[in-house]
């Protein structure tokens, strides 16, 4: 048998060609929501909570990522503030609202939700209540996981049946792909194959409007030698529209 570092490497790999395989529409919609919004000075939101909210992070004010993105964060719903509270508190009606309150979406604006099961308030709320607001709402799930359980939404919808795209992780039921030991299930798949392909629907976004003829600020590293200035730059420009620069 295979040794687990080699056995979780291959169940990647099998999530990320499938995503790639599986998901050519989808992924070719999600990005040319991205490149439409870009192309027309919007914005791109990411929305999570629990470890869902490293994806938020990784869209935002990222070294080979985009400026225009702006992370919906909820310290509440983070981690270092009580991991068992924020489970709790993503549970509860009507936060999302609140939350948004900071977050001017508009129409022309795109909204990704991630959230591996869809199943708790605030994804989906969060969702629906961008949609309202006009966005174009893309959830970030895992379709497999899903559709194992039930909403606990007083509207007993998932998140993925309340967005208007929706990209699958690919991930196992319970997001743990690897057994190690007596059958102990460890290595989650949700964050990377997430992060993969916000980053991707990102990059082919930016790939399609610069064949357009049409320029995409682009945060590049200020830990580069003599990249300092252009990042400073690049910050002053979308200090008034980004939260947190």
């Amino acid at each position: 048998m295979t040794i687990p570092r080699q056995r979780y490497r291959d169940q990647l790999a099998i999530i990320f060609d499938r995503i790639l395989g599986e998901q050519s529409a989808a992924l070719d919609a999600a990005r040319d929501a991205v490149a439409t919004a870009l192309g027309t000075d919007h914005l791109v939101y990411v929305a999570g909570s629990g470890h869902s909210h490293l994806i938020a992070e990784e869209a935002f004010y990222r070294a080979g990522g985009i400026a225009a993105a702006q992370a919906i964060l909820d310290p509440d719903l983070m981690l270092h503030l009580g991991a068992e509270r924020s489970t709790l508190l993503e549970r509860e009606t009507g936060r999302a609202e609140r939350v948004l309150a900071d977050y001017p979406v508009e129409a022309g604006d795109v909204v990704f939700i991630a959230s591996n099961s869809g199943r708790n308030a605030y994804p989906i709320e969060m969702a629906l209540a961008c949609k309202a607001r006009g966005a174009t709402t893309i959830a970030l799930t895992s379709l497999r996981h899903a559709r194992a359980i039930t909403s606990r939404h007083d509207s007993g919808k998932l998140l993925y049946q309340v967005t208007d795209l929706v990209l699958d992780n690919g991930g196992e039921y319970g997001d743990a792909a690897l057994s190690v030991g007596n059958d102990i299930r460890m290595g989650p798949t949700s964050t990377i194959a997430g992060v993969f392909i916000l980053n991707a629907v990102l990059a082919e976004a930016v790939d399609q409007l610069s064949h357009n003829g049409v320029d995409v600020d682009v945060y590049q590293s200020a830990n580069m030698q003599g990249a300092e200035a252009a990042a400073e730059e690049m910050i002053r420009r979308w200090q008034s529209r980004i939260r947190g620069l």
